[in-house]
C-alpha cells in the first residue's frame, strides 16, 4: 500500500511538472507566432489563422482541463478525491459495509472530477426538480439520482430486506416489539441535541434518524427533508452500521452483569404459516391508516416478507432478495456519494453529524438494553437484557452481535433469534418514526 501511495505521488508530480511546462511553452508559441506574422501575405493568411487557431485550442484544453481546476486552487475538490479514496480503502482493505460503502465512494470520486459534469447539485438545489434544464444539463449521475430524489430506491431496498427476513422470533416473542421501541430513544434524543446545536427542525430530524441504524429509511427521510445533508447522513448512517460489533459491545458490558448476560432463554414456539402471513398484511393496513406517511416504507418492507411467507412466489422472492436488491444498492450508493461535494461535506456541519451520529447509536444501544432490564423487573421469565441492544436494528449484525457478547458469559447460551425479535421491532418502529417526523415536519 505504501509503495502504491509514493507511486501514485511521483506520477502526480510529473504530471503536474509536465502540464506547466507544456502550458508554458504553448503561451511562447502563442506569442511568438502572432510577433512573427506582423504582416502575412495572402498565402501566408491560411497558415497563420489555422496555427493561431490550433495553439488557442490546445492552451484553452491545458487551462480548462480537471488538472487545472484542482491546482489553480480548487482544494476542496482534492480533499474530497482523498476521502473518496480512504472509503474506498475501508470498504476494500477493511470491508466497512463494502456492499454500499464502495459504490458510495466511486460516486464521491465521479461527482467530484472538475469538468466531468456528472451530477449538477443546482438542478434540486430548490428541493424541487428543476424539469425545464434538466434534460439539457443533466449528466449520468443525475438521471440516476432521480431514484433517490423520488424515494424509489429506499423502498426497493425494503422489498428485498422484507423478503430476506424472518418475523417468526418477533411473533413468536411480542413481548419483543417494547424492546425494538424502547431503542427509537437513540433517536429522540439526537433529536433534541441537534436542536440544541443550531440545526432546523427539519435537519435535526434527518440527522437523528442515523439513531436507527437503518440506511434506507435514514435516505427515505433525509432525501425528503434535508437533500443537502444527504451525502453526509448516509455515509455517517452506513459507517456505523458497519461499526456496530465495535460500538455496542462496550457499551453492552458496561450496562450488564455477567450473571443477566448469562441468562438463559427458553426455545421459541413455533409459528404457523397463517400467522406468518397474515402478520404482514395485518402491520400494513394498521400503519397505513394510522401514519399514511410512512405506510412507503412498511408497505414495501411487508410486502417483501408477505413474498417470503406465502409461498407460492417464490421465483419473485428470489428475484427481490438477489437481482433487484444488488441492483438498487449499486444505484443507490453511487447516487449518494454523489450529493458528497466539497461544498455541502467540508464544514462543519458534517463534523456535528458524525458525533450526533456516534452519540444516537450509542443512546440507542443503551436504551433497549435499559429497558430489557426495566421489563425484568415485572417478568416470571427474564429475558436477557442484551437481546435490547439488537433494537437499534443493524439487521441482522446487531443481533449477532447480541450472540457473541452472551455466549463470552455463557457458551451453552443461543440468544441469535430472540434477538431477531427486536431486531424486526427495531426496524418496523424506525420506519415508524421517520414517518412521524414527515408527518410533523414534511
Amino acid at each position: 500500500m505504501k509503495n502504491l501511495l509514493r507511486l501514485f505521488s511521483i506520477t502526480l508530480l510529473l504530471s503536474v511538472a509536465s502540464f506547466h511546462s507544456f502550458a508554458n511553452e504553448i503561451t511562447e508559441c502563442s506569442q511568438s507566432a502572432s510577433t512573427e506574422i506582423a504582416t502575412p501575405t495572402q498565402e501566408s493568411e491560411v497558415v497563420y489563422f489555422e496555427t493561431l487557431g490550433l495553439i488557442s485550442a490546445t492552451k484553452a484544453f491545458l487551462t480548462d482541463n480537471g488538472l487545472a481546476a484542482i491546482f489553480g486552487g480548487n482544494w476542496g475538490t482534492l480533499l474530497m478525491l482523498i476521502v473518496s479514496f480512504v472509503l474506498c480503502y475501508l470498504a476494500i482493505v477493511k470491508k466497512f459495509e463494502p456492499l454500499l460503502l464502495l459504490p458510495i465512494a466511486f460516486g464521491m470520486l465521479l461527482s467530484n472530477l472538475p469538468g466531468a459534469d456528472l451530477f449538477n447539485p443546482a438542478l434540486f438545489s430548490t428541493g424541487e426538480i428543476l424539469w425545464d434544464d434538466f434534460v439539457n444539463t443533466a449528466g449520468l449521475l443525475d438521471y440516476l439520482y432521480l431514484g433517490v430524489k423520488l424515494c424509489i430506491y429506499p423502498c426497493l431496498i425494503f422489498f428485498g430486506v422484507g423478503a430476506m427476513t424472518d418475523f417468526g422470533p418477533m411473533i413468536a416473542d411480542p413481548k419483543t416489539i417494547f424492546l425494538g421501541v424502547a431503542a427509537q430513544i437513540g433517536i429522540f434524543i439526537p433529536f433534541l441535541a441537534a436542536l440544541a446545536l443550531g440545526f432546523s427542525a427539519a435537519d435535526s430530524a434527518s440527522i437523528s434518524i442515523i439513531g436507527s441504524s437503518d440506511g434506507p429509511t435514514a435516505i427515505f427521510l433525509t432525501s425528503k427533508l434535508s437533500p443537502h445533508l444527504l451525502g453526509p447522513i448516509a455515509i455517517a448512517a452506513y459507517s456505523y452500521m458497519a461499526l456496530v460489533p465495535v460500538i455496542q459491545p462496550p457499551i453492552m458490558r458496561a450496562l450488564t452483569s455477567k450473571n443477566e448476560r448469562a441468562i438463559h432463554m427458553k426455545q421459541l414456539r413455533a409459528v404457523s404459516k397463517t400467522e406468518r402471513i397474515l402478520f404482514p398484511i395485518f402491520i400494513t393496513v394498521i400503519v397505513g391508516l394510522a401514519l399514511p406517511k410512512a405506510t412507503a416504507l412498511i408497505g414495501s418492507l411487508m410486502f417483501g416478507n408477505l413474498l417470503r411467507e406465502c409461498g407460492v412466489v417464490e421465483r419473485l422472492s428470489k428475484t427481490v432478495q438477489n437481482e433487484l436488491m444488488n441492483i438498487v444498492i449499486i444505484f443507490l450508493g453511487i447516487t449518494v456519494g454523489a450529493t458528497a461535494s466539497a461544498e455541502t461535506f467540508l464544514n462543519m456541519s458534517t463534523l456535528k453529524i458524525i458525533v450526533i451520529g456516534v452519540f444516537a447509536f450509542a443512546i440507542g444501544t443503551a436504551g433497549g438494553v435499559l429497558f430489557a432490564k426495566f421489563m425484568n423487573l415485572f417478568l416470571k421469565e427474564k429475558i436477557n437484557p442484551l437481546i435490547g441492544s439488537a433494537g437499534v436494528s443493524a439487521m441482522p449484525m446487531a443481533a449477532r452481535v447480541s450472540q457473541y457478547v452472551a455466549s463470552k458469559s455463557n457458551p451453552h447460551n443461543f440468544l441469535l433469534m430472540h434477538a431477531m425479535g427486536p431486531n424486526v421491532a427495531g426496524t418496523i418502529s424506525s420506519a415508524v418514526v421517520a414517518g412521524l417526523f414527515l408527518s410533523f415536519l414534511g
